[in-house]
């Protein structure tokens, strides 16, 4: 098939990569000159694993291509994708001006029948929305599906690749065909595809991710309850875990979650809420939980040097929200260093991926390091906000030999409580005693 997909961020240039893979010939659109311009010499923009080697392959084989034209773009496309951005506004919901102002273009230039798929995640009614966009400007045939992505940072390749379903909203049957057609190939195994209408799509997609971020506020809760009572998170949570009803998946407690997704779509939903009277109370539960919960280590470390901060160093690992990502997004990690520079502290800090976007939003206020030992120099404790898997067994001999205090403030819980401690660490994590 030929496939445009306009937008060339996490979503879009995933999307596009992914379905090239698959044989189809794909046209990525983006209005970023520089950005094409680099897409174009062969140069990936975002850090995802596995991605690159695919893009590659697919771009010297001439299956995927990119322009900062959308005519030239969608010219002989049978399938439009909108991965455009949604960014929350000032009051949390979804801003669609991106994807209904391409919509508006997308009237004025189509000559024949195509399927247009939002992609993005947007609220309830954009299909709508999108579809009277275009038939504004064109009188002809044209079908707007929702077709949600499910996709992980760090995992998205394989997410894309091998789905769990395959959601696809759409009311018109040649919609419906075409897409089948389309997704096929990634659904061998007999993974289901699941046909419904637009607006149960545009739900589903809300309704997971809200539903994912309910499970890590909900277990980040029964953490800090463990710690009041005296009782260990980890057991609690194997102990749950083991009931098929509840699953072992996102019951690990932390320092509360972030990215462009959870923090994003909880917002969006609870605001889509409110605009048809209801009030999604479990949902303003979790977003105040997860804002809690991004500072809970703050007080751990200030009673520790007894509420006196100031002049303090601490040496930082991980700085995206999640691993194998560059992200930083809602990071945690970013909400404790303010906090921590607020106290009149510093901080050394060292993620594999995320620094240069660090750098870009913070510039000098933080010091950054070429490795996770550098950052431990002077330091008074250190503090792990990402549980990339390099922080997991660490030379604890050169920790010790770099640190000022054998201290260390773990909000990823990636090490065994006694095993450290009989080290001589005084060590604190989440939900632990």
């Amino acid at each position: 098939m030929k496939i445009a997909v306009v937008g060339t961020g996490y979503v879009g240039l995933v999307t596009g990569t992914c379905f090239a893979e698959t044989g189809n010939k794909v046209t990525c659109v983006d209005i970023d000159i520089k950005k094409v311009t680099k897409l174009s010499n062969g140069e990936i923009t975002i850090y995802e694993p596995g991605l690159e080697k695919i893009f590659l392959r697919n771009t010297k084989e001439g299956r995927l291509k990119f322009t900062t034209n959308l005519e030239e773009g969608i010219k002989d496309a049978e399938i439009v994708f909108l991965a455009l951005p949604t960014p929350p506004g000032a009051d949390g919901s979804a801003d669609l001006k991106y994807i209904l102002g391409v919509a508006n273009d997308l009237g004025k230039i189509l000559t024949d029948y195509m399927v247009i798929v939002d992609k993005s995640t947007v609220p309830v009614g954009t299909a709508d929305k999108v579809h009277a966009a275009i038939a504004a400007n064109y009188k002809g045939e044209f079908d707007v599906v929702s077709n949600p992505e499910f996709l992980r940072e760090g995992v998205a390749v394989d997410d894309f690749m091998k789905p769990d379903r395959v959601v696809i909203g759409a009311k018109s049957e040649r919609a419906r065909k075409v897409m089948g057609e389309l997704y096929a190939p990634f659904v061998r195994q007999g993974n289901p595809v699941i046909y419904m209408d637009e607006k149960s799509a545009e739900l589903t997609k809300y309704a997971a991710n809200s539903f994912l971020a309910t499970k890590i506020s909900f277990m980040n809760e029964v953490a800090v309850l463990c710690e009041k009572v005296g009782a260990d998170v980890d057991m609690v949570r194997r102990g749950i875990g083991s009931d098929d009803r509840i699953g072992r998946r996102f019951l690990f407690p932390g320092i509360g979650y972030g990215g462009s997704c959870f923090p994003k779509d909880v917002q969006a939903l609870i605001m889509s809420s409110e605009e048809v009277g209801y009030n999604f109370q479990i949902l303003k539960a979790v977003e105040e939980v997860n804002e809690i919960q991004k500072l809970h280590l703050i007080p751990k470390i200030k009673a520790y040097f007894k509420d006196d901060l100031k002049g303090k160093h601490f040496a930082l690992w991980g700085l995206a929200f999640k691993p194998n990502t560059d992200d930083i997004r809602e990071a945690p990690a970013l909400y404790i260093i303010d906090a921590l520079i607020k106290a009149g502290a510093t901080v050394t800090a060292y993620d594999p991926e995320a620094i240069p976007n660090v750098q870009a939003l913070l510039g000098h206020k933080v010091n950054y390091a070429a490795d996770q030992y550098s950052t431990l120099a002077g330091a008074d404790a250190l503090i792990i906000a990402t549980e990339w898997s390099e922080f997991r067994t660490p030379d604890f001999e050169i920790i010790e030999s770099k640190l000022k205090n054998k201290v260390i403030f773990d909000g990823r819980n990636l090490f065994d409580v006694l095993q450290i401690r009989s080290m001589g660490y005084h060590y604190e994590s989440i939900g632990r005693q």
